[in-house]
């Protein structure tokens, strides 16, 4: 036996726990998700938070909190700004805004330091992910990168922290302890509100100026949301808060692993510097289209990915019948939770698992099985805003290593992830931006 790469929970008080034999975990986790191709698949049961969150808050009807038709309906309409590559390559002019002024933080950061250390790299990039997501939703800016950071949006960052930190815990909470222990719980919920509240805003702003203007502004993702479809508004703010808060922790943990292990390999920071110059031809700043070019830099978000995927593992339920999976028979409506870091860091599906190799993933060397490393989920349920993801980190990886030659922290120890329901840094990283 190995790695629990597989676990199951039945929807009762007391939880069963299935330890899978090593031999078939990548192949009963696709088996699992393979079974999701149902026209409207189910993520969690009554033992999770979401029944009773929905409960309290006024927003539910969203990509994350809603289930079946309702669920089906809002991913198609999502689906066609943030899915479609041609649709996707649009924002890049946006989001070059942004990683611009990153770059001039990481320059005001490098320049408090005699060194060039820019100290909770993280930090700062979980800023950059808000702003570039809002510049995306928003076609504004809410502030992130700014000196001060506006108290309002400051609150949004920290309700975010809160959430992911809670939610372990609430889930792990049965109902009833709740009305005893309260604390936790309201926390949770008062942070869910004030998200919601948040995007409330930023979208009303957004709204009332096109009521204003009268003029339909192409590109502008809400807009079209807004106008074309004719949605509720609260289902509109619902779906903003959760793309706002699902963007910043990817941004943010990949970005920072990315660096860090860049800055551990100088011998792959520098092909993949002399990539990027050399498919610029000179100019400073990447489109899209230049991105598609740059092989490496692909393979090493791959394999940041593979080490530290932003969500270690997933839930799914199979509601319309018992299923085999393997020697077992998992019965209906029961929460499968597939346990993806286990998975791609087997060694039977990659050598040297637990070492940065990015040229794993070009020409020969990348036949990999398709489920050992599923970062962004697959199939219907597969995370929606993962090619805005990529595009943003793309750009921001290869501005910064035109700028920086990145190094690691001369007095800093290996940094280890650890799970915050996200795979985040179990402590911070640190490192040294010397200027090109």
């Amino acid at each position: 036996m190995g790695f629990l790469h597989l676990l199951w929970f039945p929807p009762t008080v007391q939880s069963h726990l299935l330890q899978v034999n090593y031999s078939y975990s990548v192949c009963m986790c696709m088996a699992v998700l393979q079974r999701i191709g149902v026209p409207t698949p189910s993520r969690l049961t009554k033992v999770s938070v979401r029944t009773c969150l929905i409960a309290e808050l006024p927003f539910s009807i969203s990509i994350i909190c809603s289930e079946g038709e309702e669920w089906q309906c809002v991913r198609s309409l999502l689906g066609k700004h943030m899915l479609r590559p041609r649709a996707v390559e649009t924002y890049d002019v946006v989001l070059n805004g942004v990683v611009s002024d990153l770059l001039a933080k990481l320059q005001l950061r490098r320049r408090q330091s005699a060194s060039g250390l820019v100290t909770d790299i993280a930090d700062e990039f979980y800023r950059f992910g808000l702003e570039g997501i809002s510049s995306v939703l928003f076609e504004s800016r809410i502030g992130c990168l700014e000196p001060h950071i506006p108290p309002e949006t400051d609150r949004f960052i920290q309700s975010i922290n809160t959430m992911f930190i809670l939610t372990l815990l609430t889930m792990a909470m049965p109902g009833w302890l709740h009305r005893i222990f309260s604390k936790p719980w309201d926390t949770f919920c008062q942070c869910w509100d004030y998200m919601f509240q948040f995007g409330e805003h930023y979208t009303q702003i957004l709204h009332q100026e096109d009521i204003d203007t009268g003029e339909e502004v192409e590109g502008r993702y809400l807009t079209y949301f807004l106008s074309r479809q004719g949605l509720p508004m609260k289902t509109v703010y619902s779906n903003v808060t959760e793309l706002l808060l699902a963007g910043v922790d990817t941004i943010s943990s990949t970005l920072s692993w990315s660096l860090y292990e860049l800055s551990r390999h100088p011998e792959v920071q520098n092909a993949l510097r002399g990539e990027v110059l050399t498919v610029l031809k000179g100019e400073k700043t990447p489109r899209a289209t230049d991105v598609a070019k740059m092989p490496l830099m692909k393979a090493v978000v791959k394999e940041v990915l593979r080490l530290y995927p932003v969500i270690p593992a997933n839930a799914r339920v199979i509601a319309e019948k018992d299923i085999q999976v393997g020697d077992y028979i998992i019965p209906k409506n029961t929460l499968i939770t597939l346990c993806h870091y286990a998975t791609s860091r087997d060694r039977r599906y990659f050598s040297d698992p637990d070492k940065f190799l990015p040229r794993r993933w070009l020409g020969q060397e990348q036949s990999h099985h398709p489920y050992a490393s599923v970062p962004f989920g697959v199939g219907k349920r597969s995370c929606i805003g993962r090619r805005i993801a990529q595009l943003e980190l793309y750009l921001a990886l290869a501005r910064i290593l035109i700028h920086f030659e990145v190094k690691p922290d001369p007095q800093g120890e290996a940094v280890c992830p650890m799970t915050r329901t996200l795979l985040v840094p179990k402590s911070p990283i640190n490192l040294q931006f010397i200027e090109r």
